[in-house]
């Protein structure tokens, strides 16, 4: 494998430099800074797909909003991840059923599918150029895998009136993954896969399109809720009649009590060299999107140029895994190994946001001030829809966003000093599950 240091950008960054808004000199434009005090009807915390999602919602109801992006649109997660759009929550239904009851998972689910819907007419609605490419694949590493893939198809078949999902056995898994690793698979055509960056900057557009205003550049330092809220950044300042918070994992100090339901986890992506169409679809025929289902997975898919994105790894310690690219890559060999010979182009990582039930945490502080956050790796397409809920709800119909309120959330044992480590060293247990 040749390697060489990889760039602090992300092939996303880099594979979407051609399109992006270019000042005077030539270098890319950034939306301008909040300075002085301004009002608004909502001001929406977050430019990742679920705050540009409600922006969007919002404006397309004549309210006027102000989204404040603490750096540029799509800097976190929403611009970094896998870019897989996937049925159901990072939650089982079982757990979820437990949690809420059978008729409230049942909800949970289908606006999952709900959610895969709308990303789709999102990207129609508003022309998102995002290399979108229907079909996902849970594959199997090993023999009880088999036998979990065909519980969980026929849980959805049979409790969640979901035929989409199929299984595969082994030699029909090649027709979408070529590879002796896997045992079988359950695809689903109406998941899929797309360039995260480019749909996230897509939705900005879009809100701002619809009247909203989106300034970068803007961290939120603290807010004063009451019947106006106030919020505050280094420059300026905001007069609004309601607070979205949709900071996620970059929350920090701006509400405590939400920072200490959630923890960042890195998580890590490398993409190779272009391989040319010829040899990336004899790896990946179908251009599906793959993901295996151990706690500590592998997921990866082809890009628009014909690169093998690969991803993997987690850091419940907040550091990044030495020599990443290298590590990386050897990952990507048991699974590929004829790619001996390709250069890693680029290796990059970022933080999502877990849950302690690895449920999606949306509620409200104060009745004008909502929030929506915890995907848990699951949000590509649920941010999307979670914009959209808070919309709703902000606007007075709060009945499908209450579903999600619904679901109970904890703090994350051992406070700021010990909380990695009982997670580091809980992790553990599943590190050797995989293994073994």
């Amino acid at each position: 494998m040749r390697l060489f240091d990889p760039p602090a950008r992300s092939y996303y960054a880099a594979s979407t430099e051609s399109s992006a808004r270019l000042a005077v000199d030539g270098t890319p434009a950034h939306r301008e800074t909040l300075r002085g005090a301004i009002r608004a009807d909502v001001v929406v915390l977050g430019g990742g797909i679920a705050g540009c999602s409600a922006a969007l919602h919002l404006a397309k109801r004549g309210l006027q909003v102000a989204l404040l992006e603490a750096r540029v649109v799509g800097y976190g997660a929403s611009g970094r991840s896998g870019g897989q759009t996937i049925f159901g929550l990072a939650a089982s239904q079982q757990a979820l059923a437990a949690e809420v009851g059978r008729d409230d998972a049942r909800r949970l689910f289908d606006l999952s599918i709900e959610a895969l819907d709308l990303t789709q007419s999102l990207i129609a609605e508003n022309a998102i150029d995002c290399d979108y490419h229907a079909n996902h694949v849970h594959v199997a590493v090993k023999p009880r895998h088999l036998e979990e893939l065909a519980d969980w198809a026929r849980e959805l078949h049979e409790e969640y009136d979901y035929p989409s999902v199929r299984l595969l056995n082994r030699d029909e898994l090649q027709a979408h993954v070529r590879s002796g690793r896997y045992l079988g698979g359950l695809i689903d055509p109406r998941s899929g896969h797309l360039h995260p960056l480019k749909f996230t900057r897509g939705v900005a557009r879009a809100a701002e399109t619809a009247g909203a205003k989106i300034f970068e550049n803007s961290q939120v330092l603290r807010y004063e809720d009451g019947p106006e809220v106030t919020v505050h950044t280094a420059r300026g300042s905001v007069r609004c009649a309601h607070l979205v918070l949709c900071g996620n994992a970059y929350m920090g100090a701006v509400a405590p009590v939400l920072a200490r339901r959630i923890l960042g986890v890195g998580t890590y992506i490398i993409a190779t060299e272009p391989l040319g169409e010829e040899r990336v679809r004899a790896l990946l025929p179908s251009n599906a999107a793959i993901a295996d289902i151990n706690w500590i997975l592998d997921y990866f898919r082809r890009s628009a140029d014909h690169r093998l994105l690969f991803g993997g790894r987690v850091s419940y310690s907040a550091v990044q895994p030495p020599r990443l690219a290298e590590s990386m890559a050897k990952r990507m060999l048991r699974i590929f190994p004829t790619l001996a010979d390709v250069r890693v182009a680029y290796a990059w990582g970022g933080y999502l946001d877990i849950t302690m039930n690895r449920a999606p945490d949306f509620g409200r502080l104060a009745p004008n001030v909502f929030y929506c956050q915890g995907f848990s790796g699951h949000g590509m397409s649920l941010t999307g829809l979670a914009g959209k809920l808070v919309a709703e709800a902000v606007a007075g119909t709060a009945e499908r966003f209450d579903v999600f309120a619904r679901i109970p959330h904890r703090d994350f044992p051992g406070g700021p000093l010990f909380r990695r480590p009982s997670l580091m060293a809980a992790m553990m247990y599943y590190r050797l599950r995989d293994l073994l």
